[in-house]
């Protein structure tokens, strides 16, 4: 099983880092949702860091913060050693992405959601019951 770390998972059904966290769980993923204000989101438990992660290396983290925060968090990225970083639209800047790869990390600017086959459309709390 994929393992994700959604960096920016939120309680709030509308906002993608929620949209996320449903869209990887239902495609297969198994998922980390990182939120220091959370303890738990859509029934998983929370993860206030990325170095609180379980496991390592992770296949994937989804970034869905803004640029600087990412940016403070460069250390904690490359510490869960993940095969690829997806820099949702939002959360990409080319500082951003210039500081990946000087770390060596595969860095993807495109959406998440679409990349494990679904939209984000499905996820509308009007919709989508799970």
């Amino acid at each position: 099983m994929p393992t994700v770390a959604v960096l920016g998972a939120s309680r709030d059904r509308h906002k993608y880092g929620n949209k996320s966290v449903r869209a990887h769980a239902r495609a297969g993923w198994q998922v980390f949702p990182i939120n220091p204000h959370a303890d738990e989101i859509e029934g998983l438990h929370t993860y206030h860091s990325l170095r609180d992660l379980p496991v390592r290396p992770i296949d994937r983290v989804s970034m869905y913060v803004p640029p600087e925060i990412g940016l403070m968090l460069l250390d904690d990225i490359a510490a869960c050693q993940p095969r690829e970083v997806w820099l949702n639209p939002g959360s990409e800047s080319d500082e951003l992405i210039a500081a990946l790869e000087r770390l060596d990390l595969p860095v993807l600017c495109a959406c998440s959601i679409v990349d494990v086959g679904m939209s984000p459309a499905m996820f509308s709390s009007s919709r989508d019951r799970n």
